[in-house]
């Protein structure tokens, strides 16, 4: 390789003057070895080769030396330095090294060294390691002997800007700005948009709507600051510089930058993948969050709240994986720092929404955290921190408006808004007066009806995992949170609750306390200490069960999730014989995506299937389900057959189960479990996820199934019964003597018979499936219109009882059917 004076461009060889003369030596003496610097595999060995002597031997001057002659030698590239040349390489680990030592740099070779790199590669662009050595010696100057320097630094920041994104790091380009901006001044909106770069949809709405005040001066210090969250946790030095820079106006700009985050949601661009944030634009917001430590405002837990919630939920909303796991795991543990009930509130709701296994044990560990300063564990504080949005006796709030009342309401089927004029008589809609008088009143209370849905959809799922665990309460502790509680008692006093391990009913207020009514009548009036717990038809008589479920039907009494019809798995004769596994539902096969959401939604993990890598196991996975100690595992695979002309951008269409295990922990690993020394809650409880996995998205549901496995759809579809499925039977069974059609449908082993008027139709009762007697023709009907009568349901958890009830109302009057691809088929 040649000298530096054959090898540099013209323009810079002059330059080459500037250098002292002993440093032009050591450069002959860098020259002279640079062929070496190929095959090193450790390139901070080659000054020490070139100077003769260790790296801890060297004067500043020679390190200063190293420096330029690293500084004109990368302006020599002619291969693309992000090509991954060797020598490019060496080169950028060489100026990272000299820009780490605090060099005194005289300004003639400071001002050097920026000219060099404000000098554009020979391809017209730069690259974030010319910038190495002379942003870092600068950066250590006192800000009055800076500016000599600002020019260069100025023309190296547009050649810096205008390079690709992969050539210039975003904390070089940051770093740069920031000390630009520190000597030239600039408008507010224009030195915020300069630091947000429009990296994502997000930065632009930020730059376009809060430019102004992001801008200010009194406010752009704190934001430099927020940009350089770029570790887990803040640093005590990060948080004592922060409130130095927390001025007056600062806590509400980050009240409002915060919500308008919460509210953020993906976005594609230009057809593309949909993106959520920058890195460098979540980097910044996690510095927001973490200033929120340093606020006393009461806005600030519940925006953390919505922001945990957003941004730890998965792109549209749902699934295990997070938007921005970093801002989640942010504002999940300025909440556990912040500590108190409301805290508690806003982690429960994140506790509930969100799939990501590496999330909710942050969670878990911010409410252990919580309880532990509180005294309390984390179900109790849950329980403690469920909001009552005002609500009064018979879950109602009411607000005066003028000559108007509004009333928030727990109305069946779901909480609503009424308004009622001056006679009490109920409105349709809200009145032109009131929306235009009382406009902010209205927003409240829309806001508090989202959010009481919202809650309610949380202690629904809290309820049923309470049932599910078998949590036990003395029965003053499930009046005070459960029965007396003006929202959670909405769901809690339509359940059946036990105390004692016997006596079991459904609670009834009497004389200022709560009585439980035994299906049969019988009442009981609990003592304060008595253990409480809810029901399960697991640990009851058949006949006990039977009682309930007859009762329920009689009283028209629906529970917020099945109880009194819950499925029940016992061990099998052959799981007892295979000890450790169970293949009742193996070979299932199934819509992958319905089958995902689902056990995501059931708090399995680990659900991810795709063809994008073969090789690399995409198209296997283990759904894993942990309930305290225990593990349940069931593997999942796309089938051989379906990675034919298979869309590799795109998840599985199609999955097959496998067998189910069971594993307890055992130190810092699981051990598997027979079957037999399982809890049979668990178990049970366990074996009804899957079921209802396979009862909603088995391809044996879908009528318009044309697909592969069509044996088995046709087998799925028609077959035996699957445990939910024979629930279902039990329920239909008490059902039809009330249906207007009751003379015309009967139970047939498997199927619901509805004799029509052109033919007799048989509908599975396990998969809503129909065939046309006498030839058992498959009847294809993919959409049907509710019944034309209300009909109570007891429970209703898939949509499938619903649907094999809406065909039967269809099919009884078949001979109104005007559907032509009904006709068709029922004609031929």
């Amino acid at each position: 390789m040649a000298s530096l004076d054959e090898d540099l461009p013209p323009e810079a060889r002059g330059w080459l003057d500037e250098v002292p003369a002993e440093d032009r030596r050591l450069f002959g003496l860098l020259d002279s070895v640079q062929d070496r610097l190929h095959d090193l595999t450790d390139p901070s060995v080659f000054p020490e080769i070139a100077y003769g002597r260790p790296a801890a031997a060297f004067t500043g001057r020679e390190w200063r030396a190293l420096g330029l002659w690293v500084q004109f030698r990368m302006l020599t590239w002619r291969v693309s330095p992000w090509r991954g040349s060797p020598l490019s390489a060496h080169l950028k680990q060489l100026a990272a090294t000299v820009g780490r030592r605090r060099l005194a740099w005289p300004a003639r070779e400071l001002a050097l060294l920026w000219r060099v790199a404000a000098t554009p590669l020979v391809d017209g662009t730069t690259h974030e390691k010319m910038f190495a050595i002379p942003l870092t010696a600068t950066r250590r100057l006192p800000t009055g002997e800076q500016a000599p320097y600002v020019a260069e630094m100025r023309r190296a920041a547009e050649l810096l800007a205008a390079s690709p994104g992969w050539a210039a790091d975003s904390l070089t380009r940051r770093r740069l700005d920031d000390l630009l901006a520190v000597h030239i001044p600039e408008p507010p909106a224009v030195a915020a948009a300069r630091l947000l770069r429009a990296a994502d949809a997000f930065a632009v709405t930020m730059a376009e709507e809060y430019g102004e005040r992001l801008g200010a001066p009194a406010i752009m210090p704190l934001l430099r600051h927020c940009a350089t969250a770029t570790t887990a946790r803040p640093g005590d030095r990060w948080l004592a510089t922060a409130a130095d820079l927390l001025t007056r106006d600062a806590p509400a700009l980050v009240r409002d930058v915060l919500t308008a985050l919460a509210r953020h949601r993906e976005s594609a661009v230009d057809r593309s993948t949909p993106v959520y944030l920058h890195h460098d634009t979540a980097v910044l917001l996690r510095g927001l969050i973490w200033t929120c430590e340093l606020i006393e405002a009461g806005w600030v837990v519940p925006v953390l709240g919505d922001v945990a919630v957003a941004t730890g939920t998965g792109i549209g909303g749902s699934g295990p994986n997070s938007r921005s796991e970093l801002l989640a795991n942010a504002a999940v543990a300025v909440l556990a720092g912040h500590g108190g009930m409301a805290a508690v509130a806003q982690l429960a709701r994140v506790r509930a929404r969100v799939r990501r296994r590496s999330l909710l044990a942050t969670v878990a560990r911010a409410l252990a955290a919580v309880g532990a300063r509180e005294g309390l564990s984390p179900d109790q504080l849950l329980e403690r921190t469920v909001p009552s949005f005002g609500l009064g006796p018979g879950g109602v709030r009411r607000e005066p408006a003028g000559d108007h009342m509004i009333e928030l309401a727990l109305d069946e089927p779901g909480p609503a808004l009424r308004f009622l004029d001056a006679d009490g008589k109920v409105l349709r809609n809200a009145p032109k007066a009131l929306r235009e008088n009382h406009g902010d009143l209205l927003a409240d209370l829309k806001t508090a009806l989202k959010e009481l849905r919202g809650t309610l959809a949380t202690e629904r799922a809290r309820i049923e995992d309470a049932l599910v665990l078998g949590r036990e309460w003395t029965w003053a502790e499930a009046r005070e949170h459960y029965l007396d509680h003006p929202v959670t008692s909405h769901l809690a006093r339509r359940l059946i609750w036990q105390v004692d391990g016997r006596g079991a009913g459904l609670p009834e207020p009497r004389d200022g306390g709560w009585e439980l009514v035994a299906a049969d009548g019988a009442r009981l009036r609990p003592a304060d200490g008595a253990t409480a717990r809810l029901w399960h038809p697991l640990t009851a008589t058949d006949e006990e069960v039977r009682a309930w479920r007859d009762h329920l039907m009689e009283t028209a009494w629906r529970q917020p999730f099945k109880q009194a019809f819950r499925e029940v798995y016992p061990l099998t004769p052959a799981e007892r014989e295979s000890g450790t596994f169970s293949r009742r539902f193996a070979g299932h096969v199934l819509r992958y995506g319905q089958a995902k959401a689902l056990l995501d939604g059931r708090g399995w993990t680990g659900v991810s299937l795709g063809h994008w890598d073969a090789a690399g196991g995409s198209g296997r996975c283990e759904a894993v389900l942990r309930r305290g100690s225990l593990l349940a595992e069931l593997p999942m695979w796309i089938p051989e057959e379906a990675w034919d002309d298979a869309d590799h951008d795109r998840p599985a269409q199609v999955c097959v189960i496998g067998e189910v295990r069971f594993y307890r922990r055992r130190g810092e690993g699981w051990l598997e479990r027979p079957l037999e020394r399982v809890p049979e809650l668990m178990f049970s409880e366990t074996m009804r996820d899957i079921d209802l996995a396979v009862g909603v998205s088995s391809i044996g549901t879908d009528p318009a199934w044309t697909g592969p496995h069509r044996e088995y759809w046709r087998e799925s579809g028609f077959g035996e019964l699957t445990e939910s499925a024979t629930t279902r039977r039990d329920a239909l069974a008490r059902l039809l003597p009330r249906l207007k059609i009751a003379d015309r449908v009967e139970l047939d082993g498997r199927f619901l018979r509805v004799r029509g008027e052109l033919r007799t139709y048989k509908i599975h009762i396990g998969s809503a499936g129909v065939l046309m007697e006498p030839d058992d023709a498959h009847l294809r009907v993919v959409e049907v219109p509710a019944p034309a009568a209300s009909v109570f349901l007891p429970f209703e958890e898939d949509g499938l009882l619903a649907a094999i009830l809406s065909k039967a109302y269809l099919l009884a009057d078949d001979i109104a059917i005007t559907d032509e691809s009904l006709t068709h088929q029922i004609w031929s």
